[in-house]
Parts: structure tokens; sequence; C-alpha cells
């Protein structure tokens, strides 16, 4: 068993289950818990989410969680957002005509996607930066595994003037959408690696190898 120790944010929003089986297939000690406490010592803080985004803010408020999150980025400590628990890092979200505030890590709003069938359920190719370190080792062709509705469509942050700019990965349903943002030690991803198969388990392996 490795020495890394992640936890996986129990706000009662997400595939917490799923995410902690995942990440333990990998050999990495791994808790499920809303303890402030285990959440900020942990290597890594996983943030998962299902559902829609006023409800699983209103379930991370309940914890704390925005908290835990800005606690740990501010003292460079990663985070791995997925699915909603990706949506939620910006600054709000529109759905079925409610605005929601979000956690605000970074700007611009999560929207409806423009695609002709929603919910966008399936597998999809990603665009992925070249020095990507969520996506190393993967090629062009390889598949994860999306179910959403709603996504962040562009990117509002300005490049840092001294820091390495964020990484941006893009996928296509209907309209394009950010599918991943590697951005200092916050991390997300719109599709699921824990129901990716092996290129999510590989994922999950980049990014702990990065703790």
């Amino acid at each position: 068993m490795s020495t890394t120790k992640v936890a996986v944010l129990d706000y009662g929003s997400g595939n917490l289950h799923s995410a902690m089986r995942a990440i333990a297939r990998i050999g990495v000690d791994v808790e499920v818990t809303s303890d402030p406490k285990v959440a900020l010592a942990a290597d890594g803080l996983v943030v998962p989410g299902v559902g829609a985004f006023d409800a699983c803010m209103r379930g991370l408020r309940s914890v704390g969680g925005e908290k835990m999150i800005g606690t740990r980025l501010a003292g460079g400590r990663p985070v791995l957002g997925i699915c909603v628990g990706m949506q939620i890092l910006f600054e709000d979200g529109i759905e079925h005509g409610i605005e929601t505030e979000g956690c605000g890590e970074w700007p611009g709003t999560v929207e409806r996607l423009d695609a002709p069938v929603l919910p966008h359920m399936g597998w999809n190719t990603v665009e992925a930066p070249a020095d990507s370190v969520l996506f190393a080792g993967m090629d062009a062709d390889t598949r994860f595994y999306f179910v959403h509705s709603y996504a962040a469509q562009k990117w509002e942050l300005p490049d840092p003037e001294r820091l390495a700019p964020p990484k941006l990965t893009w996928a296509e349903h209907g309209s394009r959408f950010l599918a991943a943002v590697e951005n200092g030690p916050l991390s997300a991803t719109q599709f699921h690696p824990e129901k990716s198969g092996d290129a999510g388990a590989q994922l999950l392996r980049n990014w702990v190898n990065s703790l």
C-alpha cells in the first residue's frame, strides 16, 4: 500500500464509493470523509459530485467543503474535482433558470450544453495539451465516460504572468466544453475517471503520482 493518503469529500452528493474503490484499486490509502481535519491533512482531496449544481453547493456548504477546498489551495495542497465536483469550482451555475453561486475558484458560468441530445451520456474522446500531467501516456483516441447536460464552455481566467499557464482539455458534444482543467494544485474533470476503465485508472494514477 502506498504511503500517499487521499480523502474523498463526503458532502451528500457524488459517487463516493465508486471513487474510493477506483483510487484504492491503484494502491492508494483512501478514506471517504466529511471531517475537516482528515480532508486538510490528506495528500490529495477528491471532490466528486452528481446531480444539480444547486443541490451540490448546498451539500458542500453544509459540511464547510468550500472552506476546506479554499484552505487546501491557499497552501498549495492538491484538489481534484469530478463531474459536478468540477462545475462547482466555477463562479456560478445556471440550471432551469436558477443561478447558484459556486466556489469561485475559477471565473465563469456553468451552463446547459447546446446539443440535440442531452444528457451527454457515454464515451467520448478529449483534446488534451501535450504537456498534460493528467493525460500523460494516453493517445488522442483514448475515451472517457461522461454523464452531464451542463458544463463550463469557455475559460475566462487570464494567463498568469509569472506562473505556468493552466492546462485546458476540451471535448465536444453539440458544443465545445471544458473536459478537464489543470491549474496549479487544482485539477478537475467533467467526465468520471472512476467509470472510465483503464483510462480512468491511468488518469487517477497520474494525479496521485503528482501529489
